[in-house]
């Protein structure tokens, strides 16, 4: 996908839902380029379904319809008017401002965006927590657990299986409500957005909460007859873990252009390629991204570690890591720890001079080595590095 096309995608997208975050519009904006998408034309081959990773239902059809719409020549454009029920074509038609198009959507799935009317049950939690909320004070860890347990069975009522976004609305909710109560702050500043957390937190109760109603690994019965046991298989195993933060965990379709046996070749290229000493790592990066769906498959059918080393030796050094991690997430992962610990750094620095040295002689060494580099040294991130090697 060019500069150009992303500027294209960034652009409708903000007129189709203008309220979207940023952050997910970079988030589908690589989703699209996961799936394969390179012209305009190659919309027409998007489901629904390959956007609900970065969209709700009701979005996700807005966004498609929308940009189907806007990629069609003027032929088939016009044909496509008179099937339509309003007299507009635009993208402002499929925007939230459009009620008749958003109704008639949500008459076809009213269950669909029921985060968005949830109201948080304020009148169900205690009356003290309720006075420290008020007055914007921090409650006790055990009152926000209590907080997080009324909120999730209130969520679980209106969905039995609440999923990551939701979760991450209602807590958006929450502390827009009481940001001085709520807000992960360390020292006066916001941690991340803000509300990350709390997130976790409701998540982590709904796992508990879901814990009942799940498969449970067991243990052999009969260890030495291996006819008769209750162990779980690893395809189920695998299909039990955790997929939180994961935009890509399990695709269901090839990269276009792309067979079974395209992908067998490119994974024997690259075990050839791990053995030569002079890499080309822009090579390596391209087909570790093309085959990123044969990988998933490989370990969401619970393929063992010994195999998946044989298999995908690069998955396990830092190049292919990197690729690996920014497919199935989204995100950069040596970037964004580089930039985190740029911003964080001052902190740790503090940490370190203050209470690491009367906890660890290492420490103290550390920060001696540091004070000779000092004058060669600017940069936050580059002190921190200095402490962990001397650690």
């Amino acid at each position: 996908m060019t500069d150009s096309e992303r500027t294209f995608l960034h652009t409708d997208i903000k007129k189709i839902l203008p309220d979207l975050p940023e952050l997910t519009i970079n988030i589908l904006e690589e989703t699209l380029q996961s799936l394969g998408v390179e012209t305009c034309d190659d919309f027409k081959f998007i489901e629904e379904a390959d956007l609900l990773s970065a969209l709700r239902p009701v979005q996700a059809r807005k966004v498609l319809a929308a940009l189907k719409l806007s990629c069609q020549t003027p032929e088939s454009s016009s044909s496509s008017v008179d099937a339509l029920p309003g007299p507009s074509t635009t993208l402002q038609s499929f925007s939230p401002q459009s009620s008749p198009s958003t109704s008639s959507i949500n008459s076809q799935s009213p269950n669909t965006d029921w985060v968005d009317t949830f109201h948080v049950p304020w009148d169900k939690l205690p009356q003290e927590l309720m006075q420290l909320l008020e007055c914007g004070k921090r409650p006790r860890p055990q009152m926000r657990r209590e907080m997080v347990r009324i909120v999730v069975h209130e969520m679980m009522r209106k969905n039995p299986c609440p999923g990551k976004r939701s979760t991450t609305e209602v807590a958006k909710k929450m502390v827009a409500k009481y940001p001085r109560s709520l807000q992960d702050i360390i020292e006066g500043d916001v941690i991340g957005p803000g509300y990350h957390s709390l997130v976790k937190q409701l998540q982590y109760r709904i796992e508990n909460v879901k814990r009942s109603t799940t498969p449970k690994l067991r243990k052999r019965k009969r260890p030495n007859n291996e006819s008769d046991t209750d162990e779980v298989p690893p395809e189920q195993r695998a299909a039990m873990q955790d997929t939180y933060g994961c935009i890509n965990w399990d695709l269901k379709s090839l990269p276009l252009g792309e067979t079974p046996d395209s992908q067998r070749q490119k994974k024997e290229q690259l075990k050839m390629m791990f053995q030569q000493n002079d890499t080309n790592t822009d090579e390596v990066k391209r087909l570790m991204k093309l085959t990123f769906y044969t990988q998933r498959k490989q370990v969401n059918q619970g393929d063992n570690i010994k195999c998946l080393l044989e298999e995908w030796p690069f998955w396990f050094n830092e190049l292919g890591m990197a690729v690996h991690f920014k497919e199935l997430t989204g995100i950069g992962l040596k970037e964004t720890f580089t930039r985190n610990l740029t911003l964080k750094g001052e902190r740790l620095l503090n940490y370190f001079n203050t209470v690491g040295v009367d906890k660890n002689k290492k420490f103290l060494q550390a920060v001696t080595t540091l004070k000779v580099m000092r004058g060669e040294l600017s940069d936050c991130s580059v002190d921190v590095k200095v402490y962990a090697k001397h650690k």
